[in-house]
C-alpha cells in the first residue's frame, strides 16, 4: 500500500498537480481505504504545525518583508560597491558579496532575488552588463542566504529531524563564505575573459566610511542573531521576533524610511509566504505518518546500506538523490518528504547529523537555479526582463562553483562541523 501511494504521488505530480494536491489526495486515499476515521486528517496536519522552532518561518519571512520595503537593501547595496566595486568583475562581485550580507537578515533566497535583485540587476544594466548576465550572477549568490543564518530551511530541517538548529545555523556560517569565495573567483575569472567592466578606482577610506556607517545597523543584525544565540540570550525561534523589532527600529528611528503602510504590505506578504510553506509542512507530516506506518523508510534504509556501509559514499548517493528530487520538487517540500527517510541509515552510518544538514539543504538550494522547476530562475527572468533561455545560457559558468562547493562541503565535514563543535 505504501508503494501504491508514492505511486500517485508522483503521477499527480508529473500530471501537473499543485504538490499539495499531490500529497492530500493520496494521503486521504490511503487513510479511507484503511478505514481511519475522516478527521485524523485534520488531527495530524494541525499536530504538525504545532512546533515552536516553526514560528521562527513566518517571522524571519517578515523580516525579508520590511527590509524591502524601508531601504534596507540600498544601504547594503551601496556599501558592497564602495567596498569591492574595483575588484574584476565590479558590480557582479559587488551583486555577490550582497548577498552575503543581506541573507544574514533574511535567511531565505527568494527574499534576496526579491529584495536585492532589481536594484542589483537594473544597476549592473547601466553599466554595461547584460541583463542575462546580472540575472545569472544574482540568482547564483542567492543560493548563499539559506545555509547562511539565519536561515529558514535550517529551521525547517532542525524542526523535522530534532537536530539542534543553534548548531545548524552557525554550521552554515563557513560554507557561506567559502560559496561566495568560490563565486568570486569565477566571476573574477569570466570579468577577465570577457574584459568586464568595474569601479575606475579603489574607493577612499573617507568614501567607504561614508558607506559604512548608514550600513552598520543592518550588518550589525547576523552578529545579533548569532551572539544572542550563543550566549543563550533567546532560542532561534525568539531570535526571529528580536530581529523584527530590532528592523523595525532601525527602518522607523535610524533610517526614517518605514511607514505603517510598508508594515501592513510587508505583513500581507508575509502571511501569503507563510500559507503556501505551511500547508505544504502539514500535508508533508500527514504523508510520512502513512509512510512510517508502511515503513517505506525502513526499506529504504536497508536498500541503501545494502549498497555501501561507506559514509562518503552514502553522502555521495543521496546527493543525487537530492539533485533530481530540487529539479522537480520545492526545497520545503523535499525537505519534509526525503530527509526523514535518508536521515536515519545516514546516521547510522556515522555521517553527523548537523554535516547531513548542511550538505542536504545547500544541494536543495541548487535546486533553485536548475530547471524545470527552478524558483529563483523564473522570479530572475520576471526582474531581469529576458528569457529562460537566456538566462540559462548565462548560468552556465556559474554552476562550475556551486556544484563545486557542494564537493567540497561533502568531502570536508570540518567545514561544517568546526564552529558547532565549538559549543558542544
Amino acid at each position: 500500500m505504501g508503494y501504491l501511494i508514492l505511486a500517485v504521488f508522483a503521477g499527480m505530480f508529473l500530471m501537473g498537480f499543485p504538490i499539495v494536491l499531490s500529497i492530500l489526495v493520496p494521503s486521504a486515499l490511503y487513510i479511507a481505504l484503511n478505514g481511519f476515521p475522516i478527521e485524523l486528517i485534520g488531527q495530524r496536519m494541525t499536530y504538525a504545525l504545532d512546533s515552536f522552532p516553526l514560528v521562527a518561518v513566518p517571522v524571519f519571512i517578515f523580516v525579508g518583508n520590511l527590509m524591502n520595503q524601508a531601504g534596507v537593501t540600498a544601504r547594503i547595496f551601496r556599501f558592497a560597491d564602495t567596498l569591492v566595486g574595483r575588484v574584476p568583475g565590479g558590480l557582479a562581485q559587488v551583486n555577490i558579496f550582497s548577498s552575503l550580507i543581506f541573507s544574514g537578515m533574511s535567511g531565505a533566497a527568494l527574499a534576496d532575488v526579491g529584495g536585492l535583485g532589481k536594484i542589483e540587476i537594473k544597476a549592473m544594466a547601466e553599466r554595461g552588463f547584460s541583463r542575462a548576465f546580472a540575472g545569472a550572477v544574482t540568482a547564483s549568490s542567492a543560493v548563499v542566504g539559506p545555509i547562511f543564518p539565519p536561515s529558514i530551511p535550517l529551521i525547517i530541517y532542525g524542526s523535522v529531524t530534532g537536530v539542534s538548529i543553534v548548531q545548524l545555523l552557525l554550521a552554515g556560517i563557513i560554507p557561506a563564505v567559502v560559496c561566495v569565495l568560490m563565486l568570486m573567483a569565477a566571476t573574477a575569472f569570466i570579468a577577465h575573459r570577457r574584459k568586464l567592466p568595474r569601479a575606475e578606482r579603489w574607493s577612499r577610506p573617507g568614501e567607504i566610511r561614508d558607506a559604512l556607517l548608514p550600513a552598520i545597523p543592518a550588518l550589525l543584525t547576523p552578529i545579533l542573531l548569532v551572539g544572542g544565540m550563543l550566549l543563550g540570550w533567546f532560542t532561534p525561534t525568539e531570535a526571529a521576533s528580536v530581529t523584527v523589532f530590532y528592523v523595525i527600529f532601525i527602518s522607523s528611528i535610524v533610517y526614517r524610511e518605514l511607514t505603517m503602510a510598508h508594515i501592513l504590505y510587508a505583513a500581507y506578504e508575509t502571511i501569503k509566504s507563510t500559507a503556501a510553506i505551511l500547508i505544504i509542512v502539514s500535508a508533508a507530516a500527514l504523508f510520512g505518518w502513512i509512510l512510517a506506518i508502511e515503513q517505506i523508510p525502513q526499506s529504504f534504509a536497508a536498500t541503501l546500506t545494502s549498497i555501501s556501509q561507506d559514509p562518503v559514499m552514502l553522502l555521495m548517493i543521496v546527493n543525487l538523490i537530492l539533485l533530481v528530487a530540487g529539479m522537480f520538487l520545492d526545497s520545503t517540500t523535499a525537505t519534509l518528504l526525503i530527509i526523514p527517510i535518508i536521515a536515519g541509515p545516514l546516521h547510522a552510518a556515522g555521517v553527523d547529523p548537523v554535516h547531513l544538514g548542511i550538505v542536504a539543504i545547500f544541494n536543495l538550494m541548487l535546486g533553485l537555479v536548475t530547471p524545470p522547476m527552478g524558483l529563483s530562475l523564473f522570479l530572475i527572468t520576471d526582474i531581469a526582463q529576458v528569457s529562460m533561455r537566456a538566462i540559462l545560457k548565462a548560468m552556465m559558468p556559474f554552476y562550475i562553483p556551486l556544484f563545486a562547493t557542494l564537493l567540497l562541503l561533502t568531502l570536508v565535514p570540518e567545514l561544517s562541523l568546526f564552529l558547532p563543535k565549538m559549543i558542544r
